[in-house]
């Protein structure tokens, strides 16, 4: 069951240590504001700060934050594979991914890597602050913004048909993919139709470009 946060009496007030915070944003700017901000939090301290994926997964090893926020489309490494590496680390780093898309199959991949939060880039600090303290006490936090649009976007796709699509987005004719998948160009061309016209879509191009845009090729 997803919880959304609400304001939460300060960790301090209840004799609980400050909560150590990693924060990943490639966005320099951005980055500082966001670290500085919860830093003046009595309760949560930053201790330090990540430019991209890649950098985050090296601090979190050796810093060994409660929590990460992270950004979810950075260079190198996504917040998603970070938060992927870190599940198949089994290491405790809680993580909280700071979004600005409402795409339903970055949500699916963010909760099947164990992400304990999804948040607007854009939510109040007294919001953000307040999901931390939810998601470092053993809850979640999604924003209800975007729990709704993900609750109303369902993937229609097939992972075969996700397969094929992610394939002809490369740019392989039906041939070619048929080769790569075992399948015959008839079958490949049945998948791509399938596609097509679950998505609604005028063509493969078009339904390449609204599957990305909803996440569902990731």
């Amino acid at each position: 069951m997803l919880e959304h946060y609400g304001a939460e009496s300060t960790l301090e007030e209840r004799g609980i240590t400050e909560v150590k915070v990693l924060v990943a944003e490639d966005q320099g700017m951005l980055r500082g504001a966001l670290s500085a901000l919860l830093d003046m939090e009595e309760d949560i301290e930053v201790i330090g700060q990540a430019e991209d994926g890649e950098q985050a997964l090296e601090m979190i090893r050796s810093l060994k934050p409660d929590l990460c926020v992270m950004d979810i489309e950075m260079p190198k490494l996504s917040g998603l594979d970070v938060a992927e590496r870190l599940g198949a680390d089994r290491h405790p780093c809680l993580v909280v991914i700071l979004t600005t898309f409402s795409r339903s199959g970055y949500f699916q991949r963010a909760m099947k890597a164990g992400v304990k939060g999804f948040l607007l880039k854009d939510s109040p600090i007294d919001e953000l602050s307040a999901a931390l303290r939810n998601v470092y006490r053993g809850k979640r936090a999604v924003s209800p913004e975007l729990a709704l649009s993900f609750w109303e976007a369902e993937n229609p796709l097939t992972e075969r048909e996700r397969e094929v699509l992610r394939l002809a987005r490369e740019g392989k004719t039906a041939n070619e993919i048929a080769a790569k998948l075992f399948l015959s160009a008839g079958t490949v061309r049945n998948y791509l139709s399938e596609a097509i016209q679950k998505l609604d879509a005028k063509n493969r191009i078009d339904a390449i470009g609204i599957a990305e845009k909803n996440g569902w090729l990731d």
